[in-house]
């Protein structure tokens, strides 16, 4: 058979390549999966694309070997996974695709406390599959400044544990991961316009400055979670939907009255008020990576732009830009990793119906849209997408889940109690000779609390969930005397 292969004609050998673009093409196009074809529209196999966080937060996700070949399929060009899982480092093992590990929030403080902890972790989790398996970042912690309850134990605890951390590495002979720590828009204080870009002033000393003196005596990145989504659904009247979907008219663009820049979109005006931030404490040559972000493919009743459509056009225009035009307005050109959010729809997260919807695969390992990481593809190939499909074009209520009785009522007493303490009145319609407070029972105050609740902060991040008790509803809850608010209200 060697023989015979060898003395192939030039146009058998012609043909033969023929074959193969073809079959490259079909599986990026017919969503065949094919680990020989891990990145379709790159000639030669030389671009790579956006990264993917792969979270498990889910109970019938497919196997780890199977999720790799998916990865490879949609040509994300790196992965990020949210702890040292042996099962998805082995699958990955020989693949060359670049992995970020993040080590749990919890860890943290004996990994900043104790060296030998540090050189047990990485003995561990990362020796065993360390060079076959390509990590490239160790991510130490998850949005750890985005909760005030462990400010104490933890905050201060991050860049010793990089250190240590760091230390362990070396001397398990691993010197080609860089460490870092993931935090979330709101490290910030001010993000508008983006030149005004400050951190809080409880972290901005005591732990931004240890940390990007850390990252720029290591050459490591600032990875921040970049989300324009949330930043849209809570300023529709003063955002449009197209600039942050990566679209918008020349007459949406904004000029920064204090540098002049002019963007064009969301995303750069979030990156550079991080870039502004780091240059006010005299670190503004850190190098920025993107470790989440994206836009979701569905979610709860009142829950406005999520939706496939808008995940389809921010995702594709975003895989595009990054190939085409890295950087930001401040840092033209400047190559940043991105990783996007994520690769499957997990339904055991806890929150809004969102949380549960930002997946390029559903489950039973279809694709929930058409998408090229590598930005590669043109955008008149891919098929038509669904009509929008608003869900905040109806009005919606919160309330009590399971047809309105509780299943626990220790629960949702507490549930009633936390919401009833938040906000002004939030909870007086239900008191004595108030408009609700008939009938007097703890289901129809339940969710006439989540409902009230949800109205007045969910444009501030509040959810329809605590711990599963509560769900949206079309079906307006208001009786008699007694009005519930709704979304629309």
């Amino acid at each position: 058979m060697a023989a015979a292969t060898m003395a192939l004609s030039s146009s058998h050998r012609a043909v033969a390549v023929l074959l193969l673009l073809l079959a490259a093409t079909l599986a990026c196009h017919f969503d065949v999966v094919a680990a020989a074809v891990p990145e379709c529209h790159c000639p030669g196999g030389k671009c790579r694309g956006l990264g993917v966080n792969y979270g498990t937060v889910a109970d019938d996700l497919p196997s780890a070997t199977r999720s790799v070949q998916l990865l490879r399929a949609a040509g994300a060009g790196a992965v990020k996974i949210y702890d040292a899982n042996a099962d998805i480092l082995r699958a990955l093992a020989g693949t060359g695709l670049p992995v970020a590990v993040m080590v749990p929030n919890e860890a943290i403080p004996s990994l900043a406390s104790s060296r030998a902890t540090a050189e047990g972790w990485v003995a561990a989790n990362l020796a065993p599959h360390v060079p076959a398996t390509r990590v490239i970042y160790l991510l130490v912690g998850n949005e750890v400044l985005s909760n005030r309850a462990v400010a104490g134990s933890t905050w201060r605890a991050i860049v010793p544990a990089m250190a240590n951390l760091h230390r362990a590495l070396r001397a398990h002979g691993i010197r080609k991961v860089k460490l870092g720590t993931t935090l979330a828009m709101d490290a910030l204080s001010a993000s508008y316009p983006p030149s005004a870009g400050e951190f809080r002033d409880d972290v901005a000393e005591d732990v931004i400055r240890p940390l990007l003196r850390f990252l720029t005596a290591s050459r490591s990145y600032y990875f921040v979670d970049a989300y324009p989504y949330f930043a849209w659904a809570g300023n529709q009247n003063t955002i449009s939907l197209d600039y942050a979907l990566f679209q918008g008219e020349a007459s949406s663009h904004y000029v920064d009255p204090g540098t002049g820049l002019t963007y064009t979109n969301l995303l750069d005006q979030m990156l550079d008020a991080v870039v502004a931030a780091m240059g006010k404490l005299g670190y503004g040559n850190v190098k920025l990576a993107v470790s989440e972000t994206g836009w979701p493919n569905g979610g709860d009743a009142g829950e406005a732009g999520a939706n496939v459509r808008n995940a389809a056009t921010y995702n594709r225009n975003l895989a595009a830009r990054m190939s085409k035009n890295p950087g930001t307005p401040a840092r033209p050109g400047a190559k940043m990793p991105v990783f996007l959010f994520s690769l499957y729809n997990e339904d055991q997260k806890p929150g809004a119906g969102t949380e549960r919807h930002w997946g390029l695969y559903y489950p039973n390992e279809t694709r929930v849209y058409d998408v090229d990481l590598t930005g590669q593809r043109p955008s008149r190939s891919y098929p038509p997408l669904p009509p929008a499909d608003d869900t905040d074009s109806s009005p919606a209520w919160c309330v009590l889940a399971g047809g309105g009785k509780a299943v626990n009522e220790t629960a949702v007493q507490a549930a009633l109690d936390y919401a009833c303490q938040q906000g002004s009145g939030t909870c007086t319609a239900i008191q004595p000779g108030g408009a609700c407070h008939e009938p007097d029972t703890l289901d129809a105050h339940a969710s006439y609390a989540f409902n009230s609740y949800w109205q007045q902060f969910r444009k501030a991040g509040g959810t329809c969930f605590f711990n599963g008790l509560a769900e949206t509803t079309n079906k307006d809850p208001s009786h008699g005397s007694c009005k519930f608010a709704s979304s629309q209200d």
